[in-house]
């Protein structure tokens, strides 16, 4: 298990600080978020983000995504409205600075799951939330993960490990993260995952006792 911290994590704020949290598919950032809302109901909450692809059956506006077109997102995000987008399969994707302001305004962590792009353009804003990243103990254990999965083809296999290993040796850079946690154990990992965001958690709790 290894664990890096800065001083940044425990620096005192006013309120609850979002956590973005990153890693390459498989490092099982899922497992720890489920484990995360299950543990602390009523502590943690979910931005609903931007996209320009169309809603599948069954998804609602403003619950799964804000469905807007390309020119809207465009012209807000060109407005400084993002705090971070992406485009994938020709979609446009995004988190918008007012969907975590009414996570905060419910006095919840506003969780953020995101790829390195996103961290980057993250920290150009003034978010300053808590960067955790979670990573695989190597790439061997990763691609087993993945292959046990059974869910894609080869070729989607390989783009996904193909972006884990940018994704791990990205992690790596100084300053990147506020804490980096390798899952070779999975309660451990999830421990120290726990003692990351405490003090943040003890402040919505002490909150919402008020």
């Amino acid at each position: 298990m290894y664990v890096k911290f800065t001083h940044r994590l425990f620096s005192a704020m006013a309120g609850p600080r979002p956590v973005v949290m990153s890693g390459p598919s498989g490092a099982g950032k899922s497992t720890f978020l489920k484990r995360l809302l299950k543990e602390f109901e009523g502590v943690f909450g979910f931005s609903v983000s931007h996209t320009t692809r169309s809603p599948r059956p069954g998804e609602e506006n403003g619950k799964d995504y804000h469905y807007v077109t390309r020119a809207e997102m465009q012209k807000s995000i060109a407005e400084g409205n993002f705090i971070e987008h992406a485009e994938f399969s020709g979609n446009m994707y995004g988190t918008s600075k007012a969907a975590v302001k009414v996570v905060q305004a419910n006095n919840l962590i506003c969780v953020l799951d995101v790829d390195m792009q996103g961290v980057k353009s993250i920290k150009k804003t003034d978010l300053n939330p808590i960067y955790v990243s979670i990573q695989p103990p190597s790439m061997e254990i990763l691609e087993n993960r993945l292959r046990d999965r059974k869910t894609e083809n080869e070729e989607s296999l390989q783009k996904r490990l193909n972006a884990a290993r940018t994704d791990m040796e990205m992690s790596k850079e100084p300053g990147l993260f506020d804490v980096v946690i390798i899952n070779d154990d999975l309660d451990a990992a999830y421990g120290r995952l726990k003692e990351a965001l405490l003090p943040e958690i003890q402040k919505v709790k002490v909150s919402n006792k008020a």
